[in-house]
């Protein structure tokens, strides 16, 4: 007998590729207070060292808590692992002939932050454990981590490690040139000839003669600028091009009134952060500027006004082949360049190609404007007494904000909600989620980054879980007032809040701003739970029959995975041979799941992720530069 299918709601739906990911449980240990965590995690740590030195794998058991997770990106291997529970971690570690590639960890005492301390393991604060930041050593590189150890009342109350997090962050005789191996900037004595530094950066920007870009970045975004920086401090030869006219367009481009959601201390760019007196939330243009002087500082060789014609790829040179088409900007010419990268790397953005609905009648329409909302440039300054109608449809970040533009400049707008929103306030989502982490109080970057990638995916499920409740709690008289507008909400997936639709969707959530307490007062008006049947010549007609008249509609509709852009710039064999896909949050995958190893990666927008994880992308493109084996 045919079995019906199960409708998922919407705010528990995944990508294609992806899938639901489950809360783990609270560890089932005590809370008790140590006595002295230097000696607890100097003890873990020394066993550790010798299980690993002697190969006594077996012993795992008595260092891992039956529920731990040990996530490490490039530490174990030339990928990233989730290993979760000790028969796991030990058959990891017993499958390599020649020995784990983690050769030893150290406690990190470098400062405040990284010692180790007693800190709760879950959201609420009742588990407590001692946390230590750690340093870590590999057969070829070394980098950073952090444990989260437990007591197991089940094994005679032994400190266990609940979670740990190992990641490689430099090669040895790769290193960055930073600090102590900065360049010298000049040779000095007599050279006939020499060329000064202006000259010398002219040739390489332009990759005159028979210089070459060992590595391709498509797009100069912020994902492009990072990864470009980490390279070429790598001495790594690296082009980045893009099809607009200047770096920062990206955002430029976008609609008049766009802020950044997220706040300044969750957004620092590698090398240069921002400086101490950046708003805490940026505008668009603001941030435009920033990316412009970024790659200027930064000597990162990018070229405007470029797009990819072509891209072939060789096996046996293990190269690619690439045409790419150059415009001048000041006389309008153009050149034709063919290079030769061994990697290409696509930062075209989080998102993919618009997604613009078709829908019966759209051609029909006599209105201004009907577009989609990565083409709005901003309501317009309407004559005194001059009344017009604006429909929006979509609900998230984008919807909302344009919504409220139409309204500032005077339009009788409606916004469109076709299933459910998250939405948590400014202001007690970034408290609640990001206080004491990502703040004006908080731990430096690079720690604060390890402190939320080493929580493994599940476990940040159950945190959230109770953070969502927390930020609820908080939001309640704006969510009531939503609800009896006829806005209707949903908690993200399984209540885990907006992180968990980011990472599973990318999409589906508002952090309000401001255009959550329009629709309570009714300024900004809601069609709720109703698909659009038919676009008229004077407005939109849904499934109830009604039909809302507008001069302007804009879909707010979202974009498509950015797979798919691969597939547009690179065709479907090489596009269907990217390994894992955009929003995959499976329990043994990475938060940082956009990439896998390949001679093409795709970066993801997130800063945060893009501090972090896109030191180690670097990392897998700089041992094969160096003949190191993979």
């Amino acid at each position: 007998m045919a079995t019906a299918a199960v409708e998922v709601p919407s705010h528990n739906r995944v990508e294609p590729g992806s899938q639901q990911l489950k809360a783990a449980a609270y560890p089932e240990s005590g809370s008790s207070s140590p006595a002295d965590p230097n000696a607890i995690a100097a003890d873990w740590v020394d066993s550790f060292n010798r299980v690993l030195s002697n190969r006594e794998f077996k012993s795992i058991k008595n260092l891992f808590l039956a529920e731990s997770c040990w996530r490490d990106q490039l530490g174990l291997s030339w990928n990233y692992h989730t290993l979760k529970g000790p028969d796991k971690i030990k058959s990891f570690l017993s499958s390599a002939s020649d020995g784990p590639r983690i050769h030893s960890i150290n406690i990190d005492n470098t400062n405040a932050t990284r010692q180790p301390t007693i800190s709760a393991v879950d959201f609420n604060g009742k588990i407590n454990g001692v946390v230590s930041f750690l340093t870590i050593e590999t057969d070829v590189g070394r980098g950073r981590g952090l444990v989260r150890l437990l007591r197991d009342f089940n094994d005679s109350a032994k400190w266990k490690a609940f979670t740990l997090f190992t990641a490689m962050h430099e090669l040895k005789g790769h290193e960055e040139t930073v600090k102590a191996n900065r360049p010298h900037g000049v040779v000095h004595g007599g050279q006939p000839g020499r060329k000064n530094w202006l000259e010398r950066r002219r040739a390489q920007e332009n990759f005159e003669g028979d210089l070459e870009p060992t590595v391709l970045i498509l797009g100069a975004g912020q994902g492009g600028l990072t990864s470009a920086a980490r390279l070429e401090q790598l001495q790594i030869p690296t082009l980045i091009i893009d099809s607009n006219t200047r770096i920062g367009d990206n955002w430029r481009k976008r609609y008049h009134q766009l802020v950044l959601h997220d706040p300044v201390w969750y957004d620092h760019m590698p090398y240069i952060p921002f400086p101490s007196h950046w708003p805490m939330f940026t505008p668009k243009d603001k941030l435009a500027e920033w990316f412009e002087s970024y790659a200027q500082l930064l000597e990162l060789n990018v070229w405007t006004s470029t797009t990819l014609t072509d891209a072939k790829w060789d096996e046996d040179k293990r190269q690619w082949t690439v045409i790419l088409i150059r415009k001048n900007n000041l006389d309008n010419g153009e050149e034709t360049r063919t290079l030769h990268p061994r990697h290409i790397i696509q930062a075209t953005g989080h998102s993919g190609e618009m997604k613009m609905p078709s829908i019966k009648g759209m051609d029909s329409f006599k209105g201004d404007v009907l577009r989609h909302s990565s083409q709005f440039k901003g309501a317009k300054v309407l004559p005194k007494g001059e009344t017009r109608r604006a429909i929006v449809v979509g609900c998230c970040n984008s919807g909302h904000d344009i919504a409220q533009d139409f309204y500032e400049h005077g339009y009788d707008v409606t916004i469109v909600q076709r299933s459910s929103t998250y939405v948590m306030s400014s202001e007690n989502g970034i408290d609640v989620l990001l206080g004491g982490l990502y703040d004006e109080g908080g731990p430096e970057t690079e720690d604060a980054d390890i402190l939320f990638m080493s929580i493994p995916n599940a476990m940040l499920k159950r945190m959230h879980q109770d953070a969502t409740a927390e930020i609820s709690r908080r939001d309640e008289p704006i969510l009531k007032g939503l609800e009896k507008a006829g806005f209707k909400l949903d908690s993200g997936p399984d209540d885990a809040g907006f992180f968990m639709k980011y990472f599973q969707r990318g999409g589906g959530y508002y952090i309000d701003v401001g255009c959550s307490q329009l629709i309570v007062d009714g300024k900004i008006k809601v069609k709720q739970g109703q698909e659009i049947e038919e676009v008229k010549p004077n407005g939109l007609l849904f499934a109830d029959g009604e039909v809302l008249e507008a001069d302007e509609i804009i879909f707010a509709t979202g974009y498509e995975n950015m797979r798919g852009t691969a597939r547009k710039i690179f065709g479907d064999e090489l596009a269907d041979k990217v390994e894992v896909t955009q929003h995959d949050l499976a329990e043994t995958a990475d938060r940082d799941a956009n990439w896998r190893r390949r001679t093409f990666g795709a970066l993801t927008r997130k800063e945060s992720y893009e501090r972090c994880g896109g030191k180690q992308k670097v990392l897998v493109i700089n041992p094969q530069v160096a003949r190191l084996t993979l």
